[in-house]
């Protein structure tokens, strides 16, 4: 994965879990790495050590990606600091808090759908245009857009199952200016996101399901981003979601 040394890649959400993991591993690879966060601030500067400490380089941004301007101002201090954008991955997301149907309001539905769906299309939208023939956008769904998610989870599968439709649709509308467009689809992954919104008696039914017989890793997930951020290994790869669950759910 050679050609990735000296690539500018943007993750959104880069401060923990799968994000976090991708920063590293790309910072161990020389790529140039924009370290984005909303709140956690001292995390994020943790993983941009990291990126420097293994050879990479690394900008810490922050920012409310739920708010298109904010969108638009991380994308411009990517480029002001590195001129360009090689990798987009449209990382940033969760599923905020379980709510069920005859709870869910004009603000729960506005912070899902704000995190999970606007983040991802504007901060698209500000990336095309400063990336190039070759570059990758990858964006980060999950199984539960596959299966509608756990209880009270309905909005937030519904959020990622727009975020896998529309990487296909956006794969075409991009395949002209030679930008790649693909997802990564993780199942049950040990990260901050089940720490915060699964209790372990959930993570254990869930772990039940998976023919592999335990929950994922971070480090687990990172490949198949890699493979989709090299030109080299998956050039002709576009519009798919790669799957990553150790065998809960096989389309």
């Amino acid at each position: 994965m050679d050609d990735l040394k000296a690539k500018v890649v943007l993750i959104t959400g880069a401060s923990t879990g799968i994000g976090a993991g991708c920063a590293k591993a790309l910072g161990a690879l020389g790529s140039r790495v924009v370290v984005h966060y909303h709140s956690s601030s001292d995390a994020a500067a943790e993983v941009a050590r990291e990126v420097r400490r293994m050879g990479g380089e690394a900008l810490q941004v922050q920012g409310d990606l739920r708010k298109t301007a904010e969108c638009e101002r991380v994308v411009k201090a990517a480029v002001e600091r590195f001129g360009r954008i090689d990798v987009l991955i449209n990382n940033a997301g969760a599923l905020v808090r379980r709510v069920p149907i005859t709870e869910i309001s004009d603000e729960v539905l506005d912070d899902i759908f704000n995190l999970n769906v606007r983040s991802m299309l504007m901060c698209t939208k500000f990336a095309v245009p400063h990336m190039h023939h070759g570059a990758s956008i990858i964006n980060l769904t999950s199984i539960a857009a596959r299966h509608g998610g756990g209880p009270g989870a309905a909005l937030y599968a519904g959020s990622k199952g727009f975020v896998s439709t529309a990487t296909k649709g956006l794969a075409k509308e991009l395949v002209g200016r030679g930008i790649r467009v693909n997802a990564v689809s993780p199942g049950v992954v040990t990260t901050p996101f089940h720490d915060k919104f699964s209790t372990p008696e959930q993570l254990e039914a869930m772990r039940q399901t998976i023919p592999m017989g335990r929950l994922g890793t971070v480090d687990e997930c990172v490949g198949a981003f890699l493979y989709l951020a090299s030109e080299r290994l998956s050039g002709y790869v576009t519009g798919q979601v790669i799957e990553v669950n150790g065998g809960q759910y096989m389309p």
